[in-house]
């Protein structure tokens, strides 16, 4: 390291490691963001190819209709779609990581923000946190841990649902299963799964 280099690094302002950090703060709000903007975009395409309308989807996404117009040409969904399968019972990875971050949410909005799992499933949520699989393996056991501990205040719907979740992630399902699971990405079907497995839950299912 050259004096100056030093010089810099020990200046008064902020060391290298220090701004180091301070840009990946950053870089992971703009990755985000994209990848949050990604999944709006297929979501619209999804919805679109449904056969919903234009202006119901603006509305819905509190976008312009010229933009979700602009979004729709540049996807080009090739005529109707079949609706996806969405029933809770499904065995791809991207589904079951959905419904155990649907089933983290509940379990932390019913704690009242004091759950164990409440930090990294904000930090998935906002896309801090990313569903890789040390993520996914820290939030099952956060998860269970919740489970025990506070049992006597959380519904026996939360506990079913997460041994469900559990079995099927410890056995993955074979490829053919995978590729007849359903429509969209991973990213959609883990947004999909989270939206019906907190409807479930909060219906007392």
């Amino acid at each position: 390291m050259t004096d100056e280099e030093d010089t810099l690094q020990t200046s008064g302002f902020l060391t290298e490691e220090q701004a180091r950090e301070l840009f990946a703060d950053m870089n992971e709000v703009i990755l985000a963001g994209e990848e949050m903007r990604r999944l709006r975009s297929e979501m619209i395409t999804l919805f679109a190819g449904l056969g919903w309308t234009q202006e119901r989807i603006a509305r819905l996404t509190g976008m312009s209709q010229p933009a979700v117009s602009k979004q729709v040409a540049k996807a080009r969904p090739e005529g109707p779609a079949s609706p996806p399968d969405i029933t809770l019972d499904q065995h791809d990875t991207p589904w079951l990581e959905g419904r155990l971050w649907g089933l983290a949410e509940e379990i932390s909005a019913s704690l009242h923000d004091s759950a164990h799992c409440t930090r990294l499933t904000d930090a998935l949520g906002r896309g801090r946190k990313r569903f890789t699989p040390q993520n996914v393996d820290a939030l099952r056991r956060l998860v269970e841990k919740d489970l025990m501990e506070r049992r006597t205040e959380l519904p026996g719907s939360h506990r079913s649902a997460y041994d469900a979740i559990s079995r099927g992630l410890d056995v993955p399902a074979k490829p053919a299963a995978t590729d007849t699971a359903g429509t969209g990405s991973a990213p959609v079907r883990r947004a999909l799964a989270r939206r019906i497995q907190r409807d479930r839950l909060g219906d007392g299912s």
